[in-house]
């Protein structure tokens, strides 16, 4: 008998593309969101029951009908949630997705290409997952965003590997013992997972050691202990020179074509090629109208990279900036100073608020810009009809505007054009 899994938070990035997985592999799936998104709208359209509100009363309605065998919940999710609390009660198996996902790959006798690191992580797997696309290739994969070629996530019955987005926070990586892993890059991130950028590169370091093989940069190496033996370990001289804009992005391709190198599955020209043709993926440097992009990049890392990405296309760039947690601005406010030297312009906004430590104090706008370096280009902003105003006038002068930020940015951006 098929087993029946409810899924909660199927928005979300993470269980959104894993309810796709479930679906195709035969299992009865329904689940629940706070809210409307592209996710919980793609899983509608494949015929799955999604309840937008989550106060329990849809999960006992499913477990009534027919008896929920997993509850399979994000890691966001408080310890309180009504839902969590009544599969307790209810005698229902919870799980986070790993565990799931861990399952379906062994039932499946997959093998496992694992996308890590601390940026690039969407883009490298888009990449591959477009890759076998392109060659024809069967696949299964999951991705924590959506695509223009395809659904977030999938389980093709014909394929051997299974791509996947393998995140570090909440150690979800560390559930994994990959075939091949790309590691795209180690800075440190996820205070709230991570106490120390020690016990960071830790997590890391384990991970490695539980891959077949590992393909990295020689700078992201440091105390992750890969050798020749257990990795290839890559020089920057080594950056292939694929058409794509963007240094990281070039990056993260040349990695996509030693995976395909090492699978033995085409040659490195052929997947050079494929890759000059890559569509992107949504939010990350997405185009949403005439000299107006969206980016996901929350770290000052991703913010200089995205930036230097911009300025290949245009000489005028104009960035407008959401912070993301607060427990993480105290982290990375010393490592800001030079990231925003490529915008002539820096609209910076209150810092999006989520999974915060409440004994922190809210690091203000003028606190984390004061150490910039071209600082005389920041103004502090809200999301706002005057900022609106100001992107549309820098639109028209023919500037590039970059709207940055993992929270309420990129909704805010595509409200405001359909108003």
């Amino acid at each position: 008998m098929s087993m029946n899994i409810y899924f909660s938070g199927v928005g979300g990035v993470g269980i959104g593309p894993l309810v796709h997985i479930a679906l195709d592999a035969g299992y009865t799936v329904q689940g629940s969101d706070a809210n409307e998104s592209p996710l919980t709208r793609e899983l509608r359209s494949r015929g799955v029951s999604v309840s937008i509100g989550q106060d329990g009363t849809f999960l006992k309605a499913c477990h009534a009908q027919q008896p929920i065998d997993w509850y399979v919940y994000t890691a966001a999710l408080p310890a309180d949630h009504p839902e969590l609390l009544l599969a307790h009660e209810l005698g229902i198996k919870t799980a986070k997705r790993d565990e799931l996902l861990a399952r379906i790959i062994k039932e499946k006798n997959l093998k496992l290409i694992a996308v890590a690191g601390s940026h690039g992580k969407t883009t490298t797997t888009g990449m591959l997952v477009w890759a076998f696309k392109q060659l024809g290739v069967p696949i299964s994969y999951s991705i924590g965003t959506t695509l223009s070629f395809g659904p977030s996530g999938k389980f093709d019955p014909n394929s051997e590997y299974f791509v996947y987005e393998c995140d570090e926070f909440d150690r979800n990586f560390l559930h994994f013992s990959p075939h091949v892993a790309l590691i795209t890059s180690v800075d440190y991130d996820h205070p709230d997972t991570y106490s120390t950028e020690a016990d960071y590169l830790d997590a890391f370091r384990q991970f490695a050691s539980q891959c077949q093989k590992v393909i990295l940069w020689q700078k992201d190496n440091r105390g992750l202990d890969v050798t020749a033996d257990s990795g290839w370990v890559l020089d920057e001289n080594e950056v292939l020179d694929i058409a794509l804009p963007g240094i990281h992005n070039r990056r993260n391709a040349t990695l996509a074509v030693k995976a395909f190198e090492y699978l033995k599955l085409a040659s490195n020209e052929q997947i050079i090629s494929i890759l000059a043709q890559f569509p992107g993926t949504n939010r990350r440097f997405e185009q949403l109208g005439n000299n107006l992009y969206s980016d996901y990049g929350h770290h000052p890392v991703e913010i200089a990279a995205t930036l230097q990405h911009a300025r290949e296309i245009s000489d005028h760039v104009v960035l407008v900036y959401q912070p993301h947690q607060n427990v993480r601005q105290h982290e990375v406010r010393e490592q800001y100073t030079d990231s925003f030297t490529l915008a002539e312009r820096v609209y910076w906004l209150p810092t999006y608020l989520s999974r915060e430590d409440p004994h922190l104090s809210i690091l203000s706008p003028e606190e984390l810009t004061k150490d910039i370096t071209n600082k005389d280009a920041v103004h502090i902003a809200e999301l706002n009809d005057k900022l609106w105003s100001n992107i549309q006038e820098a639109r028209n002068e023919g500037k590039l505007v970059l709207c940055m930020g993992a929270g309420t940015i990129d909704k805010w951006v595509r409200d405001q054009l359909t108003a």
